[in-house]
């Protein structure tokens, strides 16, 4: 009994020692005021917690115990009551949600980003009402963007048309036009969430010519039956994002996650993977389910993607999505 009174307690200890931090943090991102309430407010939070560790191998664990699950609870509570917003001083570039309506074979996008970057404070704005023929879907490409860490990259999905029309999508963190990205904080309800339907040269572009990211482009392997309900999904769930918003999370509703669970509802074979959190290195993983081009090796399709020197010479203009394909194996 002894051992296992000890191994529960250290299991105790452990859930303690993790709700008192995500609780701690949660009140400092999220309660407004000065950073000395804030402290206060944690300090609060956390002294029955403390006490209930100091003594969770002892008999005087449960009244502390209580006392520091009724004010989880609490927090708990107030967590759930807070919603996204839907109105903002959100940055140029995050401003429009794009919607989109589907009549018979052809998709009607409005607030379509076609930005015109020069750099990345002169740029012009341009939002665009665009109609494809998804009977003209094609090719499906993704673009990942890798901004420093190897191990995580931004993920892009471009859809092409046989018209040489291409269609990217971009699901990112809606900042404010003084907010900044934080992983940390997008884990405790900073930002909400926001679908992008773009021009290549302005999304994918953005990252390569301006902020000078490290792109890569991997062609996939998906059936042509399959793109148009890809497509369509990412429509509904844009139409559904302009009327309910949804937080940002940066594990499990970010850009890659997004797309997983997408994939998997139209019966596209995606197994849980550490690589699709830990997306920087999802080419590997595609290579391996069979979705990239078999008679290259990942490396090879890696160095072959990489569109940088290509789309320095194109520009931003309507050779960038030609430049970034030229010499890239297709599946």
């Amino acid at each position: 009994m002894g051992t296992l009174r000890i191994l529960f307690s250290t299991f105790a200890a452990l859930v303690l020692a993790y709700s008192m931090l995500w609780g701690s943090l949660a009140i400092w991102f999220k309660v407004p005021g000065a950073s000395w309430q804030k402290y206060t407010l944690i300090a609060i939070f956390l002294l029955p917690g403390f006490f209930a560790l100091v003594h969770l191998y002892s008999r005087k664990t449960l009244l502390s115990l209580l006392v520091y699950l009724a004010g989880l609870g609490l927090v708990l509570i107030w967590w759930q009551t807070l919603q996204p917003p839907s109105e903002g001083d959100w940055a140029k570039e995050l401003s429009r949600q794009v919607t989109g309506q589907i009549e018979g074979d052809i998709l009607t996008l409005d607030n379509v980003r076609a930005f015109e970057w020069r750099t990345a404070e002169d740029y012009d704005q341009a939002w665009l009402r665009e109609t494809y023929d998804l009977t003209k879907l094609e090719t499906l490409d993704l673009f990942l963007s890798y901004w420093g860490d190897p191990r995580m990259a931004h993920f892009m999905l471009s859809f092409g048309f046989n018209d040489g029309e291409y269609l990217a999508w971009s699901i990112e963190v809606r900042r404010t036009k003084t907010g900044s990205y934080s992983p940390v904080a997008d884990f405790f309800k900073a930002n909400p969430l926001v679908i992008l339907a773009s021009k290549e040269f302005d999304v994918v572009g953005m990252r390569s010519n301006i902020w000078k990211n490290d792109v890569h482009i991997f062609r996939l392997d998906v059936p042509k039956e399959r793109l148009k309900p890809l497509l369509e999904v990412y429509v509904a769930d844009a139409n559904h994002l302009a009327e309910t918003p949804v937080w940002y999370n940066s594990i499990f509703t970010n850009c890659t996650t997004v797309m997983t669970r997408t994939t998997r509802a139209l019966g596209i074979k995606i197994p849980h993977d550490w690589r699709i959190i830990v997306n920087g290195y999802l080419p590997e993983f595609l290579h391996e389910q069979g979705y990239l081009n078999a008679n290259y090796t990942i490396e090879e399709l890696r160095e072959r993607g990489r569109i940088a020197d290509r789309v320095a010479v194109s520009g931003l203009g309507k050779d960038y999505s030609r430049a970034a394909r030229e010499g890239v194996p297709s599946p």
